[in-house]
């Protein structure tokens, strides 16, 4: 797995790129109320605004780790949001992404860097 300085975590399958959010994350957003996912087949930037979480707390966005497109979404969070809570480094994966380039996911942290940032 790989994480981003925005409490993402990105894990390879195959030719896609699964990314969710870190437990990190979902301890400091709280119970999560609602999730906006894209469209499938949506192409994007890294650093787009792609979904929206919503909690108790605050609402955020999550960015595109890297460009390419959206080729399937998690319906499970649009019924059942709690889960980003419950099982974030699992069940709770936002979306998947077809990647132009897989070098981009070199520039992003490993998981005892990303221990180390979280501090």
């Amino acid at each position: 797995m790989k994480f981003t300085e925005e409490h993402e975590w990105l894990r390879v399958e195959g030719d896609l790129v699964v990314v969710g959010i870190t437990e990190h994350a979902s301890e400091a957003l709280g119970d999560v109320v609602f999730v906006e996912l894209p469209e499938i087949e949506t192409q994007v930037a890294k650093g787009d605004e792609i979904c929206v979480i919503e909690s108790v707390k605050a609402a955020s966005d999550i960015l595109a780790p890297v460009d390419g497109e959206i080729v399937e979404v998690n319906e499970a969070l649009a019924d059942t949001p709690g889960l980003v809570n419950e099982d974030p480094l699992g069940e709770a994966w936002f979306f998947k992404m077809k990647v132009e380039d897989m070098s981009q996911l070199d520039a992003f942290m490993d998981e005892d860097e990303y221990k180390d940032f979280i501090g």
